[in-house]
């Protein structure tokens, strides 16, 4: 399949060549630069079928693709990924997702042996893969960014805290569903033997982390979080029943503790706005008015106004009180410029 804009720039690519005397009498004659830019306008399904055309033609994808995707595939997939693996050595951006879970860990690890430059990795639902997977991809994806485990549900708390020890440069993680991985052991306390901590300690530049559904974590994970993880703009806590107030007033008070930060940062000239942006407590009814308000007065990116629904809270009907700056801000309008009578 190819894109809209695909036969222009195909034409201006093929006009530029004639231009410069270049003549194609045969497939491998096409330029590598021309060959990328034309995989480029097609379907990743399209791309595999090219490598196979001819052995110029597979080395010029080998060294020159750097994102793929491969849940179109719904038959062997944990072989595709097996011959693939040790011929796209560049890749910085893998999917893996799959409606129908295949993929086993000794794809994982022939991902982890050849794919060094991976950054981002999504492996959600990928229900088969075990403990191996993580210790594969701790040793061999070390500069991970962004890795997606939603879904997986055979990883235990010890494997996911080895792979906050080597992937340090981690700021996006999906751990939605992960019930067993997922402990107050995997996010905030130490290893007995080991001085490298866990993921609070391990990952400190997170900016995005989801734990949906992970009933197992306590508010001693989110104290953790609040502590170290100072640039954490997103957080989701859908259905941890076990958080209580303690977590929110310790999120409140990271904020209120790292707004120098934030201050001194202006100063230089790089502002990048700190603090939460989105924060998802649904179905956590433990907790008050008062230590959510706390949360959403520290953090103004945080709305409970319409169309603006970055503080989630369905489910909650104890916090129906809670609300942002908005609201008080559309009173005061209101109250100042009232409507005249009709």
């Amino acid at each position: 399949m190819v894109s809209q804009e695909g036969p222009a720039t195909l034409d201006r690519c093929f006009e530029k060549m004639k231009m410069e005397g270049v003549v194609i009498t045969e497939w491998k004659d096409i330029p590598v630069e021309l060959l990328m830019k034309i995989l480029n306008l097609v379907d990743d399904r399209t791309v595999i079928i090219a490598s196979g055309v001819c052995s110029g033609w597979r080395d010029a994808i080998s060294f020159g693709l750097t994102r793929l995707s491969l849940s179109w595939c719904k038959k062997n997939l944990n072989s595709l990924v097996l011959s693939l693996a040790p011929k796209l050595v560049k890749l910085q951006t893998l999917v893996l997702r799959q409606d129908n879970p295949q993929l086993e860990d000794n794809a994982v690890e022939a991902i982890a042996n050849h794919c060094h430059e991976l950054q981002d990795l999504d492996l959600s639902k990928s229900l088969k893969l075990t403990d191996h997977s993580l210790y594969s991809v701790a040793r061999g994806c070390t500069n991970l960014t962004k890795l997606n485990l939603s879904g997986c549900t055979s990883f235990s708390d010890t494997a996911l805290a080895y792979l906050t020890r080597f992937c340090k440069k981690l700021r996006v993680l999906n751990l939605c569903g992960c019930v067993e991985a997922v402990s107050d052991n995997a996010l905030q306390v130490p290893f007995l033997y080991i001085s490298s901590p866990f993921l609070a300690y391990g990952c400190p530049d997170l900016r995005t982390l989801d734990l949906c559904g992970c009933v197992l974590i306590t508010d001693e994970s989110v104290v953790a979080l609040a502590n170290k993880c100072v640039h954490l703009r997103s957080l989701g806590l859908y259905y941890c029943r076990n958080i209580t107030d303690r977590a929110m007033y310790s999120l409140a008070q990271s904020g209120v503790k790292n707004k120098h930060e934030m201050w001194r940062s202006v100063k230089k000239g790089k502002f990048d706005e700190e603090g939460l942006r989105s924060l998802n407590i649904s179905q956590c009814t433990y907790l008050t008015p008062s230590a959510v308000q706390a949360v959403c007065d520290t953090f103004p990116a945080l709305h409970t106004c319409s169309g603006r629904h970055s503080l989630v809270m369905s489910g909650c009907l104890n916090l129906t009180s809670v609300h942002c700056a908005c609201i008080l801000q559309a009173h005061r309008t209101h109250t100042a410029y009232p409507h005249p009578a009709h």
